[in-house]
């Protein structure tokens, strides 16, 4: 959420936000829902007059005096107050709401543009495997070599859900432990074990809801079945102050994502590459300000690096404008080559908020020990998408038999398997 300071003196940096973001968004109604706020406001003007005539009042009728004249003023004040803090009630019910739906302001250094066919290709990392025969989709090897399936999956849940077997469930299981290992290990990350089940409060901080409560799976309890680990990393230190010396606090927490997809129809629906349930890796930090830019810059190294000990060729995308969520500010996409697939596709997107979720959550910190409190800045990301990973090694590491070489990295992670053969029945 933005500061409301922000659309009371510089509404026109607001709606030239909105038209970088090429978002359909009535400002007008709420300005006038946020003039019209601050006047009903001075419904304490009001009241004061109407305790002052009530002091006169006493004091006439203490004195043997006709106070009726007076009796009529404070009837008439109390029906004006009464319907003042009505419309108040009613006007900050439709304000909030519309302040909870008003996008994040965007970095300054986010490239212009409508879609994603306008995202910017900042760098890429490694060399395309040459093959001399066709290179199959991960769907394919994966029901080829009896360790993915669908059919069984949907049969026990639904459609967009896998099954993994035998060497495809050590694989997954692999490569969370070698991310987990490498995070904390080497990146000095601190792991997280949080609950699957979060509440309103916790999704709302993150910007979920109300906007996007569709993608949410929801308990009849009024819980939320996690979309990642960005909901509770986040609300680790919901309505708390955090000291400023302590700053960056970083997390890292392994779970299982769900997601109804709603806002899918017509994407990649084949493969492990948009499902109702995913397992992933993700990366958060809590920041000082002036750290931000920095610290997304270590967060993506983290999560690159990932891909370079895999030996999987990828490219960092900037995503421009019109192609980020409604909650970051910035967005980068590392984005995996996929040779059976014959495209890039997003493995972990990773992108810094400002103190956008910090005041939906109510997190702040104090930059010296007595100083006031300030909004901190958060950012999170993915360290990486499992079974995006997992459909990249398929992808790249296949053989002209149909096997799958494991990466080097891996094989301390599977007990030194060298390469996955077809699963015996």
């Amino acid at each position: 959420m933005i500061d409301r300071a922000l659309l009371r003196d510089n509404p026109d940096l607001i709606r030239e936000n909105l038209r970088k973001r090429h978002m359909d968004y009535d400002l007008d109604t709420l300005l006038a829902l946020e003039a019209r706020r601050r006047e009903l406001l001075q419904v304490e003007n009001l009241r004061a007059q109407r305790n002052d005539l009530s002091k006169q009042i006493g004091q006439i009728i203490r004195e043997g005096g006709n106070a009726e004249k007076l009796k009529t003023q404070v009837h008439a004040l109390a029906e004006e107050i009464a319907n003042q803090e009505q419309e108040l009630g009613e006007v900050e019910t439709r304000f909030e709401g519309m302040m909870a739906a008003l996008p994040n302001i965007l970095h300054p250094e986010v490239p212009e543009g409508e879609s994603e066919e306008q995202n910017v290709e900042l760098h890429r990392w490694g060399e395309s495997r040459s093959f001399e025969f066709e290179p199959k989709p991960h769907w394919e090897l994966g029901e080829a070599l009896g360790i993915l399936d669908w059919e069984r999956a949907a049969k026990m849940a639904s459609a967009r859900f896998v099954m993994d077997l035998g060497a495809g469930a050590a694989l997954e299981r692999a490569l969370i432990n070698l991310m987990l290992d490498t995070h904390t290990r080497k990146h000095g990350y601190t792991e997280v074990s949080p609950p699957l089940l979060n509440n309103e409060r916790s999704a709302f901080g993150i910007g979920v809801l109300p906007k996007f409560e569709e993608d949410l799976f929801k308990t009849r309890e009024g819980l939320y079945l996690v979309p990642t680990a960005e909901m509770p990393l986040t609300n680790i230190h919901q309505d708390e102050i955090l000291e400023g010396e302590k700053l960056p606090l970083c997390y890292t927490a392994y779970t299982p994502c769900f997601r109804s997809e709603a806002g899918a129809a017509g994407r990649e629906s084949r493969g492990l590459i948009r499902l109702h349930q995913f397992h992933k890796v993700e990366l958060m930090k809590y920041v000082r300000p002036e750290q931000a830019d920095a610290e997304l810059e270590k967060l993506l190294r983290n999560a690159e690096t990932i891909l370079e000990m895999l030996e999987i060729p990828y490219r960092r995308m900037a995503l421009c404008s019109g192609d980020m969520g409604f909650q970051p500010r910035q967005t980068f996409d590392l984005e995996a080559w996929m040779p059976g697939m014959g495209k890039y596709v997003e493995i972990s997107s990773c992108s810094q908020y400002g103190d956008f979720q910090a005041r939906r959550a109510g997190i702040r910190f104090r930059p010296e020990p007595e100083a006031k409190p300030e909004y901190v800045h958060t950012m999170n990301g993915s360290g990486l998408a499992c079974g995006r990973t997992v459909a990249a090694i398929l992808e790249n590491y296949q053989t002209e038999q149909g096997t799958v070489v494991v990466p080097e990295a891996l094989r301390p992670y599977m007990g030194g398997l060298p390469e996955i053969l077809p699963r015996l029945p």
